[in-house]
């Protein structure tokens, strides 16, 4: 079904979201998704830091007699 819509169906949706909502409402929403997709990959990247300052400080806990048995 949302195969079909095409480049002038998406631009008649486009035209009612606007008439509906307004510019100004509009505007203010896509804003407020930017701010949202900047503070994802915000805490994307500090999860990926996170985990390699933990994989950093992992040590090596296998016993010494079974070190040589590789």
């Amino acid at each position: 079904m949302l195969n079909n819509i095409g480049l002038p169906g998406l631009l008649l949706i486009a035209v009612v979201v606007l008439v509906l909502f307004g510019r100004g409402k509009i505007s203010g929403l896509m804003g407020e998704v930017g701010k949202g997709i900047t503070a994802f990959k915000k805490g994307v990247d500090d999860g990926k830091k996170e985990l390699e300052d933990s994989m950093a400080e992992a040590r090596d806990v296998t016993p010494e007699e079974d070190k040589d048995k590789v």
